[in-house]
């Protein structure tokens, strides 16, 4: 083992974040947050000659210009001539693989001319925001100019034990989709949660640096110091109750003593982030990886608290407002006079801060603002054909004859493509699915209690139902006896049912198309009010017997402009997976172009998903049971974390909407 004199020094950069967007932070205290939080930040690089990395978005260089424009034009100066280097990330802190990717691009290249006309620069490194990454986001920034990223290593790394523990010291390369990757920095959410505790005074200098030193090596190791929120030091948000409490002793004096040490001390070397990339061909750099994996498509940075269902479906109605999105943005893609100024206004409405710990008064501006831009984009928005809406002409004796049969409790619909059978007992579950171009045999349904040979799978595990469940209530579900309708509409056959629920009706329109290979499933919740909870529903139990495991696959869109393809052979998988008691899902699936598959190397199912009827968002399950295995895929409108917030007692303004589409699909290659 090598002795410390021998040992080359640590080099340690930072990424300091700044959103003056904070979700907490009303409007009238941003002046406080530039005074107290920004100012001293420059001020100690421009004393002290620092190399810090400093990251804003474009929207919050056009606030702290409207502030004070001294403090940009400093801004310009530590970046341009002086030791610091400016690290981008768009416009809004949008979360990537939850948003089109047109707005991802957008996004990024308005954010870009923004720095170009108020700093004078076109960074070449991004933070990405909230260290939310998908592959499919490696496109966006290669064709914005950027040729680096600073992404968290703790969560990728989880699902990837063959990674060298190495490697985290040393920059790497994220692979995109086909074929293209972009150098990569690493954060290290362990690393800045240990600044920010040194910094709030809850762990002493001398300590703080011993774990730094810890990470030295004789191999010339680089370590993120910093990567998170400026708005936290001498400044308290006042998101929690248990953020520290404010000391006697000026947090920022710390921090600069700290910076003093390390300056001085020969166990460490202070670079920039850019400095830091030029590392990628040393040894234990430069390898070719894939952060995401089939069990976390999309890591996220810190704790298991902070997955993508945080900005998804929690808060305070994180699926309404990210629906009116999805309706403005279907609206402006296909619009010819949509204006620069619109899309800009579009990823503004798209930020995460407004899906998180936002404040009264600031959510109240927020919704009258978007919704005056629905209004302005989409006009008077359509209300769409609902389940248990629109007449329906009765069947023909024949077709009733040849296509519907009743046995019992059974509903089957038979055309010359779908076989489909019904459980009137259970609210219409799906008994059997079959499509004919994918052989005799259903790819999915119900897999009765007792299916497994295994006491802790045993349960009856259906096909498009819905289940909510809440703290300290009974699970509602639409597993209820149900006497459908059955009737005609245009070239399909429909079901209709309605199940009673503590909560109010559930209605369920089932249509049969005669004319192509599609089933299409529609829900409306009739309920006066939704309690805190997890919302799932179309669900699809995959038939083991069907499917090969071997080849077992899911793939979507998570911002990107194509596909992403997960294998889920040898994996366990389980998105829906509670966290704790307070946080009900461990991750999930953008659905960002509306279409998930699931199936094996020979056949799949196709789910469409209208995303401007509810913004849900994909859970995949996929467990290994003896010598078979449990396969899933569910849609949530609601989960729960510390952000989830009630509805306000008067109910939502019209009833809740969800819309899929289940058809058979071909072979899918690999990206």
């Amino acid at each position: 083992m090598k002795s410390l004199d021998v040992m080359s020094p640590l080099k340690i950069y930072t990424v300091f974040h700044l959103n003056i967007a904070y979700s907490s932070v009303d409007e009238d205290r941003r002046r406080e947050v530039v005074d107290k939080c920004y100012r001293p930040l420059f001020r100690l690089a421009r004393k002290h000659d620092l190399p810090l990395g400093i990251e804003a978005t474009g929207f919050t260089l056009e606030t702290v210009r409207s502030i004070d424009q001294t403090l940009v034009d400093e801004l310009r100066l530590l970046t341009g001539k002086g030791p610091c280097e400016f690290v981008g990330s768009g416009y809004a802190q949008i979360i990537g693989p939850l948003v089109p990717a047109e707005v991802n691009a957008a996004n990024l290249r308005i954010g870009n001319e923004v720095y170009g006309d108020l700093l004078g620069i076109q960074p070449g490194i991004a933070l990405v925001n909230e260290q939310a990454y998908s592959a499919g986001l490696v496109r966006h920034y290669l064709d914005n100019g950027y040729r680096g990223i600073v992404m968290e290593w703790d969560n990728p790394s989880r699902f990837h034990p063959d990674w060298d523990p190495e490697w985290r010291y040393h920059p790497q390369v994220a692979c995109g989709l086909q074929g293209e990757e972009i150098p990569l920095l690493w954060n290290r959410s362990i690393a800045f949660q240990k600044f920010q505790r040194y910094a709030h005074g809850e762990t002493e200098l001398d300590e703080y640096l011993g774990y730094l030193a810890s990470h030295q090596s004789g191999d010339g190791r680089a370590m993120s110091l910093y990567g998170n929120d400026v708005e936290i030091f001498d400044f308290r948000p006042g998101r929690f109750h248990t953020e520290a409490i404010l000391g006697k002793e000026n947090e920022w004096d710390r921090i600069e003593k700290l910076f003093d040490v390390l300056s001085a001390d020969t166990r460490f070397r202070l670079i920039s982030p850019g400095e830091a990339l030029d590392m990628l061909h040393v040894p234990a750099a430069g390898n070719r990886i894939s952060l995401e994996s089939s069990e976390s498509p999309v890591p996220v940075k810190k704790q298991g608290k902070y997955n993508i269902t945080r900005w998804a479906v929690t808060g305070r109605d994180d699926l309404g407002i990210n629906t009116a999105c999805w309706r403005i943005f279907e609206i402006l893609k296909g619009s010819e006079q949509a204006s620069e100024k619109d899309w800009k206004e579009l990823c503004y409405l798209w930020s995460s801060d407004f899906r998180t710990h936002i404040t009264e008064k600031r959510w109240e501006d927020f919704r009258t603002r978007l919704h005056d831009m629905e209004a302005r984009v989409c006009g008077a928005v359509p209300t769409s054909r609902m389940p248990g809406n629109g007449p329906v002409r009765p069947l023909p004796d024949a077709v009733r004859k040849e296509k519907v049969r009743r046995e019992r409790h059974l509903l089957s619909v038979e055309t010359d493509d779908i076989y489909l059978q019904l459980n009137c007992r259970r609210g219409l579950a799906f008994e059997a699915l079959r499509f004919s171009q994918c052989g005799r045999t259903s790819l999915c349904g119900t897999l009765p209690h007792g299916y497994f040979d295994d006491i802790g799978w045993g349960a009856d595990f259906y096909t498009g139902h819905l289940v909510l469940e809440s703290p300290g209530r009974p699970k509602v579900t639409d597993l209820n006896p149900v006497e459908p309708e059955v009737g005609r509409l245009e070239s399909s056959i429909v079901i209709r049912g309605s199940v009673q629920t503590a909560l109010g009706p559930v209605y369920k329109e089932i249509i049969v198309h005669l004319d192509v290979p599609r089933v299409d499933l529609e829900y409306r919740l009739d309920w006066s009010s939704r309690p805190i909870g997890s919302l799932r529903l179309g669900h699809i139990a995959l038939n083991p017997e069907a499917l090969d495991y071997d080849s077992l696959f899911y793939s979507t869109h998570n911002g990107g402009i194509r596909e992403e393809k997960f294998s889920m052979h040898g994996a366990d998988v389980d998105h829906g997976r509670a966290i704790s008691f307070l946080v009900s899902a461990s991750g999930g699936i953008g659905v960002t172009g509306g279409l998930l598959r699931i199936g094996d190397g020979e056949r799949h199912l196709r789910i469409d998903v209208d995303k401007t009827a509810s913004a849900a968002i994909g859970l995949v399950t996929c467990h290994r049971v003896g010598e078979t295995y449990f396969g899933r895929v569910s849609f949530s409108l609601s989960e729960m974390d510390d952000t989830a917030k009630p509805d306000s007692g008067d109910g939502p303004a019209e009833p809740l909407s969800f819309r899929m589409s289940i058809s058979p699909g071909g072979v899918i290659s690999s990206p």
